[in-house]
């Protein structure tokens, strides 16, 4: 590159991709990105990428970029002013709150941009319109880790740091594919297996991560709950419970014991022979430190909180929580579902988790937020899924920041014909996607290397997010969109001149954030919440002597396994499960336009078992169309052994893809839609 030492400046930010968080430096050249370089201060990652860090750049400047706010007049889009497409939205959800109610309006929020954008639109929802109907991708992936979690240990955030895995003496992944998924995770556990601590990978799949371990379990899909008591059922039997943990630290042991003894032999149900279940159950049970790294495999299932809770029954029945090399352990999908949860971007808490049903929240927040006491509501608003699904009779106006629901959501035809009922849709985003047809007015917003601000990552930790460059053309910040909303309706406490001044305001009424400030997090390793004061070192360890629960226990659950909303029958033979790849990210609206990663996977796959590809007479690389009850799609075969019998899979992450043939099935407790789990058919395109 013929660059002056002068023209060149690294600016140290944070990977916008996974939920790990790694540190990058932005290499910025006479005002405009010209690549990344590794920032080795980083202990999270330190100073290694996986392929998508490498390439996060490329998209930053790509021609395509959102520019303008556009206003859909007589069915086409047209450029508009930020004024009037302002003055439109304010005139559009007014009318709808005055003659429908609160109710009747839904805000949705990406977990892929910063927590200050994520705070100012829960705010704004709140303030604006007096509506819960706030809620953030979570919903559709780590919804039941807020909810499980929470109910086994009272708090519902991951109990370790990701680097704590090399204090373990055993390390059990659990429906997870770190490797693929959260790359620089997965290097620590390739770190641990270096060290000789020995790896366990339970998975209907033999994934990038089930070959890097010492015993990978197969059992059949969506049976985790089976499996968890089948074994819990041995370490009970066998007297290896921390008998003294549970007796001073736990409750509900009875409970737990009472339903095991259902399944002292469940192979029928789980598929793995009792032998396998029994050693596993001793190893778990015997080692000093065993940790449980989870991800979507537990969780996008009918069963996800439970799934979660199984994983909490384990932990709580040997001990294995509240010190260092043990702990249960989601890793977050996405650069901020951690942080767009915390910042209340949820239907039924306000940041940090504060509870809306409290009074005594509520009137805090009244009295912060200048509004009339007794205005905020008490009620659970609509999650993410009920909201598509309202959408044209109970919700009549949306407003998506940095979502692609028609590809990203479960069923995508659903989606694409309930957004058509809206009387008024805004879509804010940095790309013109997929579903900004369906909008009535779309807004340009700025992506992570063109804003201040946070992410918050999997591990609880505050990551700074540093301005690199300007956006482009008219784009503004997402908060200062926000902003000028409730400006525009008169609204107080929106006076905000940076994020800081946004992440301030959220701090004031958050007490385990109160001591999260940008001076600690401007430090490489910057801080763990809860960090209660200003003095507060934070806490990378939860549950340390007592549970974050109100009575300081820790719950162990009776759960009785329940199959998926949808099983393979005659008509759909096939079990088909969902992904991801290492190559790309989420709808790929940022993955796609970087050249290496789309040559890498172009286009869509499924991966089908050798027996039934010849059954079927499908050979490697052939079309095939797979379809279920609610959809089809169009798509190349990869004929493996990676996956069992019956039994497909498909990433996530392409248009017109394996979301047309998603269930929309809800878990009772989280809302989460079984998005991991569907019947299906295969046969081959002539």
């Amino acid at each position: 590159m013929n660059m002056s030492n002068e023209a060149l400046k690294y600016v140290p930010t944070t990977c916008p991709y996974c939920g790990v968080g790694c540190g990058l430096n932005l290499v910025v050249s006479d005002g405009k990105l010209v690549g990344v370089e590794p920032y080795k201060r980083s202990p999270i990652n330190e100073g290694k990428l996986c392929p998508k860090g490498m390439t996060c750049w490329e998209h930053v400047q790509s021609p395509d970029r959102l520019t303008t706010p556009k206003i859909k007049k007589n069915g086409k889009f047209v450029d508009a002013s930020w004024d009037e497409a302002l003055d439109l939205i304010v005139k559009k959800f007014t009318e709808v709150y005055k003659k429908h109610g609160p109710k009747a309006l839904g805000f949705q929020t990406s977990c892929r941009t910063v927590n200050e954008d994520c705070y100012a639109l829960q705010k704004f929802a709140r303030c604006a319109f007096l509506t819960n109907n706030v809620d953030n991708c979570a919903r559709i992936c780590h919804g039941p880790s807020v909810a499980g979690l929470s109910l086994s240990f009272g708090s519902g955030a991951a109990t370790n740091p990701f680097e704590d895995v090399l204090n373990s003496d055993l390390i059990v992944m659990w429906g997870s594919n770190a490797v693929e998924a959260h790359p620089l995770a997965g290097r620590r556990v390739m770190q641990a297996k270096k060290k000789g601590i020995p790896i366990v990978v339970v998975d209907p799949r033999y994934s990038a991560t089930a070959r890097l371990a010492d015993q990978w379990i197969r059992f059949n899909p969506s049976t985790h709950i089976a499996l968890a008591n089948n074994m819990m059922y041995y370490i009970i039997k066998e007297g290896l419970e921390d008998k003294e943990f549970i007796a001073e630290r736990t409750k509900g042991f009875d409970d737990l014991k009472a339903m095991v003894q259902k399944y002292a032999d469940a192979t029928n149900i789980h598929g793995v022979p009792q032998e396998t279940v029994k050693e596993f159950a001793r190893k778990y049970a015997n080692a000093k430190n065993a940790v449980i790294i989870y991800c979507l495999g537990i969780t996008e299932l009918t069963t996800g909180t439970d799934n979660v809770r199984s994983m909490g029954n384990l932990s709580l029945l040997t001990g294995n929580i509240g010190r260092p090399g043990v702990g249960v352990n989601p890793l977050r999908g996405q650069n901020n579902v951690q942080g767009a949860c915390d910042m209340g971007a949820y239907p039924n808490v306000f940041a940090g988790y504060q509870a809306v049903a409290v009074p005594e929240n509520r009137a805090k927040h009244e009295k912060a937020w200048h509004l009339k006491e007794g205005s905020l509501p008490d009620w659970y608003g609509s999650t993410l899924t009920e909201q598509i699904n309202d959408a044209g009779s109970v919700v009549k106006a949306m407003y998506f920041m940095g979502l692609n629901p028609t590809v990203s959501y479960p069923d995508s035809n659903h989606v694409k014909r309930q957004l058509e009922k809206l009387d008024f849709c805004v879509m804010q985003d940095i790309f013109w996607n997929e579903s900004c047809d369906y909008a009535d007015v779309v807004l340009p917003g700025t992506c992570f290397a063109e804003k201040d601000g946070t992410f918050t990552s999997g591990e609880r930790r505050g990551n700074r997010v540093r301005k690199a460059v300007d956006g482009p053309g008219q784009s503004k910040y997402d908060w200062e969109i926000i902003s000028l909303l409730a400006k525009k309706m008169g609204l107080k406490g929106f006076d905000w001149k940076s994020a800081k001044d946004v992440w301030d305001d959220m701090r004031a009424t958050t007490p385990g954030q109160f001591g999260v400030t940008y001076e600690k997090m401007e430090k490489p390793e910057s801080v763990h919440w809860p960090c209660p004061t200003i003095e507060h070192p934070g806490t990378p360890i939860l549950h340390i002597g007592k549970f974050s629960a109100a009575d300081g226990k820790g719950t162990m659950f009776g759960l009785e396994y329940r199959p998926p909303a949808e099983v393979a029958d005659s008509q759909y033979p096939f079990s088909l499960m969902t992904g991801r790849v290492i190559f790309h990210y989420h709808t790929r609206t940022q993955t796609d336009r970087a050249k290496q990663l789309h040559y890498e996977v172009p286009e869509s796959y499924i991966q089908i078992n050798t027996q039934d590809a010849k059954e079927l007479g499908i050979k490697e690389g052939d079309k095939v169309k797979v379809t279920s009850r609610r959809g089809e799609t169009i798509t190349k075969a990869r004929v493996s052994e990676d996956v069992a019998p019956k039994v497909l899979y498909m990433a996530m992450h392409f248009n017109q893809g394996v979301n047309n043939l998603t269930n929309t099935a809800l878990d009772p407790l989280s809302k989460m839609p079984e998005l991991k789990h569907c019947a299906v058919k295969v046969e081959k395109v002539a």
